[in-house]
């Protein structure tokens, strides 16, 4: 049958999709970069023989123009893993520092286009084409790493006595260990419990045994509140997390470890307690003045989205693009040297950052921030904070990634959502006036599609995919079935891109929107702490880190159901089949010609989950649900 025949439209809910032609950005289909301006690619399309196609091209677009290109059909030899299959291949010229391509196939009777968003039967825009870039990708330090996120006020204290007069700050209203956090109101960011850096350090174990190994701070700057995203000064850790001492303590434990560290600095604000603005306040002759956004209506200054208490920054000024984020004097490079060696930023509000009204500056701040901090330490990582669509801001010249809530946790808390909440505890829909509600699975592949193929490779394989923040309601509160959880970090440690944990969701915390979600470590109360599900989530940590398919691989769906859906995870040496169900479904059978080439004596190896059945039919892919299932298909 042809592909025009053979559309995802037109399958039934448990049909398989591998017969249908396939191309990402991994080594395998790409020859991997950096590429240089006038580089000839090859690139790679897998093409079923049921598809029914006859001839491939490549549409290349340079300087705006498209051009199409006939495509070679490889020697049977070089054909790649299932002998069922064809291969073609083209070569892309980097013409454009993002240079766009996309495939035509020809059947007998028709012709499709193939781009990041799959197989198309009609005209379709190049947004979702394939791009290969000149831009450097993240530090490949950062596509084998997982990351965990700590809020240090609520992870751990270290016993030591406040480090300011009277103990807490003016500011702050304290709370024993086991208080449940304010999810709303005046108390919200007043409320402190009185972790530091160095209870962090003490607590290092517990990162080590999960086996994560980059620890991601949340602001550490003085400031007026638990969260620290009103600092006060970027030129100090704030004393009540124990001082700079204590950040430069935390910093050489974690790298004697071999693990990373990594701060977070808002670009776009300061708070109205910083000392640059206290001195714009008082002297409008000073520098400091022209470091903020001015307005005729009440305060006289603009804030970020109406707070007066932050400040909104202007980056036009480059005064203040030398201290806050050009050079090696500025705060950007001053943390990333020893004796705090921080080994990245993520960069708060990154989306706003240099915008506001006519203003747009955002991507050269954030080239500028990647080219300072590339002096400072070509190791270092960038990634952005961006709740929305940020495709336009992550061409692969300024943030190596971003914060992947549109592109991967919206979509799995929606697939995941709890079907019947405990009366109370409907969630609305992160971010939205609308409750939450529950999506089918071709839905949410359609939005991961549609979110990954807006990037170029070299990015969507370093994003920060997570299933909850400091900013966000608790895994455990959206789902509630501890099953769901199990499938919900499966799919985090499998697909592509680098996987962030949000401490405390580990051992089951819980939380209603993200405020409420900023619960402390239960280290002493085991009613609080679930073993079963760190027990998960070190597994699943673990089984990511032994397969290379899982940190480097493409993606290749291969089953999308309403309750079920698989995906092969791909590198030249090996080959990943992961599937995610969140309730029991009619299975599917995957054809041994199309997954099986390499199968040693006929049976993958699980990695996680039940054994595959397999016979000359195929693989039979497991009806039961909630399940995750891992199995390698070939290799190592």
């Amino acid at each position: 049958m042809s592909v025009a025949g053979r559309h995802e439209a037109d399958r039934g809910p448990a049909a398989h999709l591998l017969d249908l032609p396939h191309h990402d950005g991994s080594a395998l289909h790409v020859t991997p970069g950096p590429h240089v301006l006038g580089d000839r690619v090859p690139v790679r399309v897998r093409v079923p023989a049921a598809a029914g196609v006859t001839a491939v091209h490549l549409r290349v677009v340079h300087d705006g123009e498209p051009r199409v290109l006939p495509m070679a059909r490889e020697e049977p030899a070089a054909a790649g893993p299932a002998p069922s299959e064809a291969w073609y291949v083209g070569e892309v010229e980097v013409h454009n520092p993002v240079t766009t391509y996309r495939f035509l196939l020809e059947t007998q009777d028709d012709h499709v286009w193939l781009n990041g968003r799959g197989v198309h039967h009609r005209h379709v825009p190049d947004a979702a084409d394939f791009r290969l870039t000149v831009h450097a990708p993240a530090p490949a330090w950062a596509r084998h790493a997982v990351v965990y996120q700590v809020f240090p006020d609520r992870f751990a204290r270290s016993g030591r006595e406040a480090a300011q007069p009277g103990g807490m700050p003016a500011w702050a209203e304290p709370a024993q260990w086991s208080d449940e956090p304010v999810g709303s109101g005046p108390s919200t960011p007043r409320q402190l419990y009185g972790g530091d850096l160095a209870g962090i350090q003490e607590r290092l174990d517990h990162l080590e045994a999960l086996g994560v190994d980059v620890l991601y701070l949340t602001p550490f700057f003085p400031a007026r509140s638990n969260h620290r995203y009103d600092a006060s000064s970027f030129d100090h850790v704030d004393p009540v997390l124990g001082g700079d001492q204590a950040l430069a303590s935390l910093s050489a434990a974690v790298h004697a470890r071999g693990m990373r560290i990594m701060g977070d600095l808002t670009t776009n604000h300061t708070g109205d307690a910083h000392e640059w603005f206290r001195r714009a306040q008082q002297d409008p002759s000073s520098p400091e003045a022209h470091f903020y956004l001015a307005q005729d209506e009440p305060p006289g200054y603009v804030s970020w989205l109406g707070h007066a208490s932050l400040p909104k920054l202007d980056h036009r000024d480059p005064e203040l693009s030398r201290r806050l984020v050009d050079g090696p004097g500025s705060v950007i490079a001053r943390w990333l040297a020893p004796p705090f060696a921080l080994d990245g930023w993520r960069i708060d509000v990154a989306n706003m950052t240099g915008r506001h009204r006519e203003v747009d500056v955002t991507h050269q701040v954030a080239r500028t921030i990647r080219a300072t901090m590339q002096a400072a330490n070509p190791e270092a990582l960038l990634v952005s904070e961006h709740f929305h669509d940020a495709s336009t801001d992550l061409l692969g010249d300024g943030w190596h990634a971003n914060m992947n809530y549109d592109g991967f946790s919206r979509p799995v808390w929606s697939w995941l959502a709890d079907p019947a909440p405990e009366p109370g505890l409907e969630l609305p829909a992160h971010g939205l006036p609308v409750p939450q509600v529950r999506r089918t699975g071709q839905d949410v592949v359609a939005t991961m599609r549609e979110f990954d193929s807006a990037l170029p490779w070299s990015v969507t394989s370093h994003q920060w995919n997570l299933l909850g923040s400091h900013d966000t309601p608790r895994l455990r509160t959206v789902v509630g079935d501890p099953r769901l959880v199990e499938v919900a970090v499966g799919l985090l440690m499998t697909y592509p891109g680098t996987p962030m944990v949000f401490a405390g969701d580990e051992v089951g915390a819980r939380g209603r929107n993200g405020e409420h979600a900023r619960t402390t470590m239960p280290w002493d109360e085991p009613d609080r702490r679930d073993d079963a599900t760190f027990e998960t989530y070190r597994r699943l940590i673990a089984l990511r880190r032994s397969s290379v398919a899982l940190r480097e691989g493409g993606l290749r769906w291969a089953v999308v159901a309403e309750d079920a859906v698989a995906y092969l995870r791909e590198t030249p040496q090996e080959r990943v089949l992961v599937l995610a169900s969140r309730a029991p479904w009619r299975g599917a059978v995957l054809p041994l010609d199309l997954v099986g080439r390499h199968l040693p004596t006929g049976a993958p190896q699980t990695l996680h989950g039940p054994d595959l059945r397999v016979d000359e039919a195929g693989l039979h892919l497991p009806a039961a649900g909630p399940l995750l299932g891992v199995w390698r298909l070939a290799g190592s």
